[in-house]
């Protein structure tokens, strides 16, 4: 038996991947203060900050040249350490991508109790992460690390991007088509995962795929409104996109795609509490008439290193709704069966 075999690094955790995310509701109390006040002078011009909560930092330096700053780290989501040091490093690229942006350099940020954990697993999780950011043409120098009780791992990405071609959640407009670029589920796949210890390859492959082919295409076509379909599920990141745009987004249920295992998985009772606490966070934003509620919290399943959801259509990849005007009654989604 090998290390890696005698050691589910998901038993080391409270909770998975993005699903262990601070609530957003909570989050958006904490960081309250912080929204709407002066910035301090400095080179550039920040363009986008904290307000709308979107995917990572932006400065413009220049007419043509805008750099993208974001940082992304979590808890095991699978067992496998060259596995999760994969996902963590395309789930923190990801928020690069989302912006329209390429990333150029990474450091990473590595949480570890290593008087409980071999080093030898953390040594497969950097390797991870080296391999996937090397994928991704993006440097890695060194990070920072930490003794901690729980293992956490991530990297803190620094991007380019041109700043009349910017990807962002304010900018969408009535009338535009919502595209998704990955099926949801992995959500409830990893938390089977979790808690029997089974292995979803299908979970792993959606997880380790780098958006940079997805973002690219958006950017090709001209879109600018979007987001990554992360933490908070695809009805939260929405209701941001919405709130953020003004605008109210309906999402056709039928036409989200899955993957397979994610409704058996979602059946059997493999949801977790991120999960409900999404759900909770925009049941108030949410009219869904006729749709059951196994539905609601697939749309709202905690996705670790998402797809992309953007305005706009894209070759290749489902559209799952529509951006609408705002409604009367301020709720910024709409669910139909």
């Amino acid at each position: 038996m090998t290390t890696t075999e005698r050691h589910r690094l998901t038993q080391y955790a409270h909770g998975g991947g993005c699903a262990c995310k601070i609530p957003p509701g909570e989050l958006e109390e904490v960081v309250a203060g912080l929204v709407g006040t002066t910035a301090p002078a400095g080179p550039g011009e920040l363009l986008v900050g904290l307000d709308d909560g979107d995917d990572a930092a932006v400065v413009r330096l220049d007419s043509g040249t805008a750099v993208v700053a974001t940082a992304d780290f979590f808890t095991p989501v699978v067992d496998d350490p060259y596995d999760w040091g994969r996902i963590a490093a395309a789930n923190a690229l990801s928020d690069v991508y989302a912006m329209g942006g390429t990333p150029v350099v990474a450091v990473n940020l590595l949480a570890w109790p290593r008087e409980v954990l071999p080093l030898a697993l953390a040594a497969e999780v950097l390797r991870g992460g080296l391999d996937v950011a090397r994928e991704a043409g993006c440097h890695v120098a060194g990070g920072h690390s930490v003794d901690d009780p729980e293992p956490k791992y991530g990297m803190a990405v620094t991007g380019i991007a041109d700043p009349q071609r910017l990807i962002r959640n304010d900018a969408g407009r009535a009338g535009l088509p919502l595209t998704l670029t990955k099926p949801l589920g992995v959500g409830v796949l990893n938390s089977r995962h979790k808690q029997t210890g089974e292995v979803f390859p299908q979970a792993v492959t959606a997880m380790t795929e780098l958006n940079r082919a997805a973002s690219a295409a958006a950017v090709a076509a001209g879109v600018r409104c979007g987001t990554d379909v992360t933490g908070f599920g695809l009805l939260g990141h929405l209701h941001k996109l919405a709130r953020a745009s003004g605008l109210t987004a309906r999402v056709e249920a039928s036409a989200v795609p899955y993957l397979d295992g994610a409704r058996a998985a979602l059946a059997d009772g493999f949801v977790s509490g991120g999960t409900r606490r999404n759900l909770a966070w925009v049941r108030p934003h949410l009219e869904a008439a006729g749709v059951d509620e196994d539905e609601l919290l697939l749309l709202a399943d905690a996705q670790t290193s998402g797809g992309l959801l953007v305005a706009g259509e894209l070759p290749g990849h489902p559209v799952v709704g529509e951006l609408l005007p705002a409604r009367d009654d301020g709720r910024t989604l709409v669910v139909t069966g």
